[in-house]
């Protein structure tokens, strides 16, 4: 069966499609940086209180103030790519999510409980005692599982040869597990999760953002240890997950295409700078470099999903039906949003200050 009569006609756009591009480029980027220090602030606190001793435990209670706000964020700021994908790719990404329906509405009651498990690990610290260290497993175990389902998603959207297994299984059970490239894409996303929150903590003690008696200089220091540890594990896993993608989807970024190939470069050399600085426990930096790495990264992670799909589809396919209201409303609500957030953590940074005088 040739897989392209599997796809659905694409609805029409209301603005060129290069409107949309940016704003999903700007969306996904606030949003994984806040994903990641939600993630891999769990996964460190969690390591931590395995290996036990004051300071991690302490490590754990200044993650505990934090966790609730940064799922808070991480989800409210998915929304708008996920729906910027939906608008440029709706006929992949909604026949995948149908496909691996029951996994995908499982997400919603799944991250329910992953939060009502940061607010118990967070308001119920000290009076869980050692127990705690279950609570915490909880909720990271049930957001490492969503970010898996994800994985599984964002492949088998960008492969509709895939989909014909839709008709050997019609439950809406269908995974992308025999993809060679799910596994490495999903850990590069996990071990960067680590690395970015280790920064995250690490910036929380060099700027005096800590709320519990943790010693900054220990939390910058496990913070620099675990970004560079990561770090140094994620350019193994990138390389891995290079060479676990098709030929034609590998060579955009080894000599197929210009800028797919300088990108990479560009990669690899800014991750080795990281590594440096991240020795050297330069925060700052790292925090730099990490930031332009990441943009990077997204747009590589674009040339992936645009050479998977070229022999389907290309978004100047997209047609426009003029009306830009929509896109007008969405700007503004979108600026005022995030002055609104602005202003909210200066305010609790302010309480900060507050309560520490």
């Amino acid at each position: 069966m040739n897989p392209a009569i599997l796809i659905p006609t694409p609805d029409a756009i209301s603005v060129p499609w290069g409107w949309f591009y940016v704003l999903l480029m700007l969306t996904f980027l606030l949003h994984i940086l806040v994903m990641n220090a939600m993630l891999g602030g769990g996964i460190i606190a969690l390591i931590s209180s395995l290996r036990g001793g004051e300071q991690n435990t302490l490590l754990g209670k200044e993650l505990s103030y934090k966790w609730p706000y940064t799922i808070a964020f991480a989800v409210n700021m998915g929304v708008a790519p996920l729906l910027f994908v939906q608008v440029l790719y709706g006929q992949f990404i909604y026949t995948s999510s149908v496909l691996m329906a029951v996994w995908w509405f499982s997400i919603f009651g799944l991250l329910i409980l992953a939060y009502y498990g940061a607010y118990i690990y967070d308001f119920k610290f000290d009076a869980l005692g050692s127990s705690r260290i279950f609570m915490l497993g909880f909720s990271v175990l049930i957001l490492l599982y969503i970010g898996f389902l994800f994985s599984n998603n964002m492949t088998l959207m960008m492969q509709p040869e895939k989909w014909q297994a839709y008709f050997n299984n019609q439950d809406g059970t269908l995974l992308n597990l025999s993809d060679p490239s799910l596994y490495p894409r999903y850990l590069h996303f996990v071990v960067g999760s680590v690395a970015v929150a280790g920064l995250f903590f690490a910036l929380v003690g060099h700027f005096h953002f800590t709320k519990s008696s943790v010693e900054r200089e220990s939390l910058i220091a496990k913070g620099m240890t675990y970004f560079t540890y990561a770090t140094a594990v994620q350019i193994f896993i990138g390389v891995w997950f290079l060479l676990a993608l098709p030929k034609k989807v590998m060579m955009v970024f080894m000599g197929g295409s210009s800028y797919g190939t300088i990108l990479l470069l560009l990669g690899i050399i800014l991750a080795f700078i990281a590594l440096y600085s991240g020795y050297k426990q330069q925060v700052v930096l790292s925090s730099v470099i990490t930031l332009v790495t990441i943009i990077m990264m997204i747009f590589m992670r674009d040339l992936v999903r645009i050479a998977y799909l070229e022999p389907y589809f290309q978004l100047s396919d997209l047609a426009v039906e003029p009306e830009y209201s929509p896109l007008i409303f969405f700007l503004v609500t979108f600026a005022l949003g995030l002055v609104l957030i602005g202003y909210m953590l200066k305010l609790a940074f302010g309480c900060r200050k507050e309560v520490t005088k």
